[in-house]
C-alpha cells in the first residue's frame, strides 16, 4: 500500500486523515469542504446534488436532510442509508480535491465504537464497500486513539503502553466509549462499551438557556419547529462556543464568552446570542436532563466510569487516555481522577483528531505487521529451527539422564527390591517384569514430568538464545520489541496467554526410546537378567552364594539357576539382605546406570530417532513463534 486513510465518522463531526507510506511525520488531516473537522450531516437538493458538512445544515432547497445518524446505526435500519449517503459525499469531496486518486494503491481504516460486535462491524464495513471506497477495514475507535497516543511525540508514552493496562475513554458528541487494553490487545468490557452520553447533551442545554434568555424566543422556537436545519446549525454553533469556553475556563469565567448567530428564515434575519458564563457552565455539567433519565452529565459520566472500573477483572489501568473534543475540559480529568485515583491521566494536543490520526497509523502498522509475520513464517518454514535443535540434542539427552536416573532408583528400584525382601514378590524371576512396569509407570507420573521439565527448560533457553540471532533482526526491521519473539520471555511470563510449558514441548511420551533404554539398563544392572545380581554381592552374597553352591551340586548350573529364580526363597534368607545394603547398592550402581546410558545413547541411537525428536520439538517451537507473532498488535516506532 502507498497510502493509508483514516476516516473518523462521528455522530456530530467527522475527520479524514492520510498517511503516505514513505512519510516519517504524523498523518495529515485533510480538509473536506475547507474544514478539518466537518459536521456529520448531508442534504439532498432538488437538483439532485449532495451536500455534506456545514452547508448541508441550512441549504434552503434541500429535499432530505439528515444528521446525528451514526448513534442510531444499531437501532434504526434507516441509519444505514444515511451513513451511505454521507460516506458517498465524503468520497466525492476527496476525489474532487485530489486528496484521493482512483489509481492509488490505498486502503481506508474507519472507526467504530469498541462496543460494536463483529456482525455490526461487518455490516458497517459493507456500506463503504458498496459505496465505492477502496479496501476498507473497521477498527475500534479506542484502539485507534491508543495507537495515536503511542505514536505521539507530545505524550511520550512509548513502549510502556504495551506492557501496562490502559483505559481509553473516548467522549464523543453522542456516546462515550470505554475500552480496556492490556499488552496492546483490546479486552471487551461486558457491562460498559458504548454509553449514550456525549457532549451533545451540554450543547442542547447551552442552546436552550440562550433561547430562553433571548428577546426573540418565540420567533426562534417557531423557526426551529419549521426547520431542523437551522436548529442543527445553532446547535453546532453552541458546541463551538462550549469548546472555546472550556479550553480556557479560568480566562472566560472573568471575560465575556458569546457568539451572535443570524438565523435567516423569512424576510428578516433573527439574531440569537449564545452566551456562556460560570452559572450556565455549571448547568451544563449538573443540570438534570430528560434524555439522561433526569440525571446530570456529571452523574452519568462518573457512574459509567465506576461501572467500567468494576468490569475490569484484570489489573486496574495505570494509564487513562482521554480522547474526543469533550476531553479538553479540565473537569473531565478531575472526575476521572476521583474514580481512578492511582492512574496517570493524559490527553492529546488535538483530541478531536486523535481517532482519525490513529486510524491512518493503524493502516501503516498493519502493513508492517503483515510483512513482519511473513518474515516469521519464512523463518519457520526454513530449516533454521531444526538445525539449532539438532545441534543441541545431545545436551538434552545428557541432562535428562543426569536428572532422571537417581529418582528412578529411589522411587522405583529400591521399593521393588524391598517388596521382594518382604515377600510381596515371590520369585526372583518376577523382579524383572515388575521393575520394568514400575519404572514405566513412574516415568509417566506428574512427579517425573516435573523433574524432566527442569533440564528441558534449561535446554530450551540455550536453544532460544541461539534462535534470537535470527528473530532479533526481524524485530529491528519492523520496530517490534525484541521480547515479542523471545522464547525465553514466554517461558517466564505468566500473564501472557501463550505460555510455553516445557512439558508440552518435550512430553515424556515423545521420548519412548530413551525411556526404554533407561528401563532395560536399570533392570539389567539391578537384576542381572534374572534377579541374581540384586543379592549376589557383599556379605549377603556370601550367604546366598552358599545356597547357590548347594543347588549347583544337586542340580547342575543351568537347572540350579532356573530352580533358584523360580523358587520361593524363605523369608529368613531374604531378611539376611538388610535395607541399608539395598540402599548402598542403589548408590553404587547409579554411576554405572548413567555410564551405560551414555554409551547406549552414543552406540545405539540412530538417525531416525534423532530426526524424530528434532522434528517434534522443532514443530512445537515453530508453532510457538507463530503464536507469538500473532500476539504482536501495536508495534511502536
Amino acid at each position: 500500500m502507498d497510502r493509508y486513510y483514516g476516516f473518523d465518522l462521528g455522530d456530530a463531526e467527522s475527520a479524514v486523515t492520510r498517511f503516505d507510506k514513505n512519510n516519517d511525520t504524523a498523518p495529515e488531516v485533510l480538509r473536506v469542504n475547507e474544514a478539518k473537522s466537518f459536521i456529520t450531516a448531508y442534504a439532498l437538493l432538488r437538483d439532485g446534488k449532495l451536500l455534506i458538512g456545514e452547508g448541508a445544515c441550512y441549504a434552503p432547497d434541500a429535499t432530505r436532510r439528515k444528521e446525528r445518524f451514526k448513534s442510531r446505526f444499531l437501532v434504526d435500519p434507516e441509519a444505514s442509508k444515511d451513513v451511505k449517503s454521507f460516506a458517498s459525499g465524503v468520497l466525492g469531496e476527496l476525489y474532487l480535491n485530489g486528496d484521493l486518486i482512483k489509481s492509488d494503491d490505498c486502503c481506508f481504516y474507519i472507526g467504530c465504537p469498541a462496543g460494536w460486535d463483529k456482525m455490526a462491524r461487518e455490516e458497517y464495513r459493507s456500506i463503504f464497500e458498496k459505496t465505492g471506497y477502496p479496501p476498507t477495514k473497521i477498527i475500534s475507535e479506542s484502539r485507534a486513539a491508543l495507537v495515536s497516543a503511542c505514536q505521539s511525540k507530545h505524550l511520550q508514552v512509548g513502549y510502556d503502553i504495551l506492557n501496562k493496562p490502559v483505559m481509553v475513554v473516548d467522549i464523543g458528541s453522542s456516546t462515550t466509549d470505554f475500552a480496556y487494553i492490556m499488552g496492546g490487545k483490546e479486552v471487551e468490557l461486558k457491562t460498559c462499551g458504548e454509553v449514550f452520553l456525549g457532549g451533545g447533551i451540554m450543547d442542547e442545554i447551552l442552546l436552550e438557556e440562550s433561547i430562553k434568555a433571548s428577546p426573540n424566543e418565540a420567533k426562534i422556537r417557531k423557526i426551529f419547529e419549521e426547520s431542523d436545519a437551522w436548529h442543527s446549525y445553532c446547535d453546532f454553533a453552541a458546541r463551538r462556543l462550549k469548546e472555546k469556553y472550556f479550553s480556557d475556563e479560568e480566562y472566560w469565567s472573568k471575560n465575556e464568552c458569546s457568539q451572535s448567530v443570524s438565523i435567516r428564515q423569512g424576510l428578516l434575519p433573527v439574531k440569537l446570542i449564545l452566551k456562556l458564563d460560570p452559572v450556565i457552565a455549571d448547568k451544563l455539567l449538573n443540570q438534570k436532563a430528560e434524555r439522561l433519565d433526569n440525571r446530570s452529565f456529571k452523574e452519568v459520566f462518573i457512574e459509567s466510569l465506576t461501572q467500567a472500573k468494576e468490569a475490569i477483572k484484570e489489573k486496574q489501568p495505570e494509564l487513562l487516555f482521554l480522547t474526543g473534543g469533550v476531553s479538553k475540559m479540565p473537569i473531565i480529568k478531575e472526575w476521572c481522577r476521583e474514580v481512578f485515583d492511582d492512574s496517570v491521566i493524559v490527553t492529546s494536543m488535538e483530541p478531536e483528531f486523535s481517532v482519525a490520526t490513529g486510524l491512518a497509523w493503524c493502516g501503516k502498522i498493519d502493513d508492517e505487521l503483515r510483512q513482519f509475520k511473513e518474515e516469521v513464517k519464512a523463518l519457520v518454514d526454513s530449516s533454521t529451527v531444526e538445525q539449532i535443535v539438532e545441534k543441541h540434542i545431545s545436551e538434552l539427552y545428557h541432562d535428562a539422564v543426569e536428572t532422571m536416573v537417581e529418582p528412578i532408583l529411589e522411587h522405583v528400584a529400591l521399593p521393588v527390591s524391598e517388596k521382594w525382601r518382604n515377600g510381596e514378590i515371590e520369585k526372583l524371576s518376577e523382579i524383572d517384569d515388575v521393575m520394568q512396569k514400575e519404572i514405566d509407570t513412574w516415568l509417566h507420573t506428574d512427579e517425573a514430568r516435573a523433574l524432566l521439565m527442569k533440564p528441558v527448560a534449561k535446554w530450551l533457553k540455550t536453544v532460544s538464545f541461539e534462535l534470537e540471532e535470527y528473530t532479533m533482526p526481524i524485530c529491528v526491521r519492523h520496530n517490534v520489541p525484541y521480547s515479542s519473539l523471545s522464547l525465553n520471555s514466554f517461558l517466564s511470563m505468566s500473564d501472557i496467554e501463550i505460555n510455553v510449558e516445557a512439558k508440552s514441548l518435550f512430553a515424556v511420551e515423545e521420548i519412548t526410546w530413551l525411556i526404554d533404554a533407561t528401563i532395560s539398563i536399570v533392570v539389567g544392572l539391578l537384576c542381572g537378567g534374572g534377579g541374581v545380581a540384586l543379592i549376589a554381592n557383599g556379605l549377603p552374597g556370601i550367604i546366598a552364594g552358599a545356597v547357590i553352591s548347594l543347588l549347583i551340586l544337586a542340580l547342575g548350573k543351568d537347572k540350579m539357576q532356573e530352580a533358584f529364580l523360580n523358587s520361593n526363597i524363605p523369608s529368613p534368607i531374604r531378611k539376611v539382605v538388610p535395607k541399608s545394603y539395598l540402599k548402598a547398592r542403589m548408590d553404587y550402581i547409579s554411576k554405572q546406570v548413567k555410564d551405560n546410558l551414555y554409551d547406549k545413547l552414543e552406540q545405539e541411537k540412530n538417525q531416525e530417532i534423532t530426526q524424530r525428536l528434532v522434528k517434534e520439538i522443532s514443530v512445537q517451537i515453530e508453532s510457538c513463534l507463530t503464536k507469538m507473532a500473532e500476539v504482536v498488535e501495536i508495534p511502536l516506532g
